[in-house]
């Protein structure tokens, strides 16, 4: 039997050869620094300022989490991280899709002066101190609210999302739903929506991440401790370098100096990044589809 295909040259397989090299070697550029973060935080102190630790843990402990978890001001901010996540993407979600559908549909009158409006908006912005005076004026500030209502849309977002409604759904069903006496409201939350999960998974991952990683937000709105979200209390651990004293609560001075912060800030990141890479496996089958369907000019 002749074996089909085409062979290949010594050059080629050179070349592919040295691109397999290339991408092995910035894959562990970026896989390595995350496996000494979390190997790190799994060892002793000792064995971490002492620089025993480069790939596995050295000297298994829990000290550190078993600090966190006991730190009131890191469980508080824990819990408001997870508020703003979640109500905040769906605040995003629903202001989007209102956005979109009504922009994506050929008949809606005006709909070339809206998107007009809204790509100005990419351009050109008042500024923080506008933005920070009109939050203060709708008494906002030290709300909740704060952290939700100002970046509530994304121009970004209704742009891909009008764009997949578009080439996604086809017009003759919104025909057929018309002849069958359904309403617009009933036909997106009936057809539209249900045909739209890699779209809306992909803007429930950016919106998300987006909530998750805010400070900068709680830093201009925000004053009362008990509202400050978790990347706020850990800005203030890993760069300020101020502790919390119920973290180091009951940890001999000795073990402190041989290091116990160092081992305490890379738990600090193990425990604020694990929500976030839980949530990639969930939607990594819709992402690909809704990005490119939702990236094509229509």
């Amino acid at each position: 039997m002749i074996k089909a295909g085409i062979k290949e040259s010594f050059g080629d397989r050179i070349f592919l050869l040295a691109i397999y090299v290339f991408l092995t070697l910035v894959m562990l550029a970026v896989l390595y620094p995350l496996v000494y973060i979390v190997s790190s935080s799994f060892s002793s102190p000792r064995a971490v300022v002492s620089g025993q630790v480069w790939l596995f843990p050295v000297e298994f402990s829990l000290r550190a989490y078993k600090s966190i978890f006991r730190s009131s001001q890191l469980m508080t901010g824990y819990y408001n991280t997870v508020v703003y996540t979640v109500f905040g993407t769906l605040i995003n979600l629903a202001f989007t899709i209102l956005m979109a559908y009504p922009l994506s549909v050929r008949q809606f009158y005006g709909r070339h002066l809206f998107m007009t409006l809204l790509m100005i908006t990419m351009f050109f912005s008042g500024g923080l101190i506008p933005t920070y005076l009109l939050v203060k004026e709708l008494n906002m500030l030290d709300t909740r609210w704060a952290m939700w209502l100002p970046g509530a849309l994304s121009v970004f977002q209704v742009i891909v999302a009008r764009t997949f409604f578009q080439s996604s759904i086809p017009q003759e069903l919104a025909e057929a739903a018309q002849m069958d006496g359904c309403r617009d409201t009933r036909y997106l939350v009936s057809v539209v929506l249900p045909l739209s999960k890699p779209i809306i998974a992909v803007m429930t991952l950016m919106y998300a991440v987006g909530h998750w990683n805010a400070y900068f937000d709680a830093l201009i709105y925000l004053r009362s401790e008990k509202l400050f979200p978790l990347q706020y209390v850990l800005r203030n651990l890993l760069i300020l370098n101020a502790a919390d004293p119920e973290m180091l609560a009951n940890t001999a001075a000795k073990i402190r100096d041989q290091g116990f912060e160092q081992a305490l800030k890379y738990a600090l990141i193990v425990v604020s990044s694990v929500p976030v890479l839980i949530m990639y496996p969930f939607v990594q089958k819709h992402f690909v589809k809704g990005v490119m369907i939702g990236s094509l000019k229509g």
